[in-house]
């Protein structure tokens, strides 16, 4: 699919305006982050057609097709989409088939019963389908509610916070499928979430609305390398590099896997799932970076990486300093205490090891 163009400009009170105008990706996930009161829900539903929207000043168009234009507003009911809210909301008196069969039935183009079987097992659903939904977890249930949501064979997935409502231990397993799910899926997403652990394992794209405009977008690994206060962005979660690369050995012996990004080849442990040649993403948080003066050779950290200190960024109110790293083409972050800062006499420009334990980089 082409990009998705939105131009708008939505009033909603005296002192907010929805006021937008970008170009997002026709194809992987899309978050879009803020504080509370941005406007992300507000922007999710203008898309949906759910919020009303002045001619003269709103574009809305996914792919080659025109939803929103200054003669024409395509009804809710006619744009082809999916919609994944906080709550699962589900049919009570339907089992979980009955209730994907209704978003089937509201299609004049399904997804083929092959493609549904697929999507069945990708959720890790197909054992659940003669359930009552009573009988379901909350993370069973948001499952069911995405099949539902793309069962109708939509071209755009909108997505509201969905694992806000999940507890912490089904949120993980959540995360699991979702990340298969978007390996699967061959149309954009657009995600609403306040995590950094969502943004950083599901993101390929990143938007950040402050007020109802958009502050920050792009790719969101290069967004999140230029942003060391991510909660300032209503972004909840520790300060994260995300990296992308490929899988390049596996070491049977010692359960580790060897991967490359650009010039930078790091140990992390086994990744069973993924092939010599796979793409790989990695999600490494600035607490578990560490640094050196000089490379430590007796170090048990076997990551350790030569590189240039770019931004330094501390606060008398915090014990802690924010370290902007450039290692050959890469950006990472560390976070080391203040007075570690002192003592090394840590200064923009120094050359500095970084050291990241393979241990805590999960792929």
């Amino acid at each position: 699919m082409s990009d998705i163009h939105i131009c708008c400009q939505l009033p909603r009170s005296d002192d907010f305006t929805l006021d937008v105008n970008c170009v997002l990706p026709g194809r992987g996930v899309s978050a879009i982050s803020g504080h509370s009161g941005s406007g992300k829900t507000t922007l999710l539903r203008y898309i949906a057609g759910l919020e009303a929207a002045d001619a003269g000043h709103n574009q809305l168009s996914i792919g080659d097709q025109s939803w929103q234009s200054a003669g024409k507003t395509l009804a809710p009911h006619r744009r082809k989409l999916g919609y994944v809210f906080q709550e699962a909301s589900l049919f009570d008196h339907l089992s979980v088939e009955g209730n994907i069969s209704y978003g089937r039935r509201r299609s004049q183009q399904p997804l083929a019963a092959h493609t549904l079987k697929q999507l069945y097992q990708v959720l890790g659903i197909e054992h659940l389908l003669q359930r009552p939904i009573q009988q379901l977890s909350g993370g069973e249930q948001q499952r069911v509610a995405i099949a539902r949501a793309l069962a109708g064979n939509p071209q755009i997935l909108l997505m509201d916070e969905p694992l806000s409502a999940i507890d912490q231990a089904r949120k993980q397993e959540l995360l699991s499928y979702l990340e298969s799910l978007f390996r699967w899926l061959d149309i954009p997403v657009l995600y609403v979430t306040h995590s950094m652990a969502e943004v950083s394992r599901l993101a390929d794209h990143l938007l950040v609305l402050e007020h109802g405009s958009v502050i920050h977008q792009g790719p969101a690994n290069r967004v999140l390398a230029e942003l060391s206060r991510p909660q300032q962005l209503g972004i909840d979660g520790p300060l994260t590099s995300i990296w992308l690369g490929h899988i390049e050995a596996h070491d049977e012996m010692w359960q580790l896997s060897q991967a490359r990004f650009g010039e930078i080849r790091l140990h992390l442990p086994q990744a069973h799932q993924l092939q010599p040649g796979d793409s790989l993403r990695l999600a490494i948080e600035a607490r578990d970076v560490s640094l050196s003066l000089t490379e430590d050779a007796n170090s048990s950290i076997q990551n350790r990486l030569a590189g240039r200190i770019e931004k330094l960024n501390q606060s008398p109110d915090a014990p802690y300093a924010d370290i902007a790293l450039r290692l050959s083409g890469q950006r990472l972050w560390a976070r080391v205490t203040r007075k570690a800062c002192h003592e090394l006499a840590l200064q923009p420009g120094m050359l500095v090891w970084a050291q990241i334990k393979a241990t805590s980089i999960l792929p």
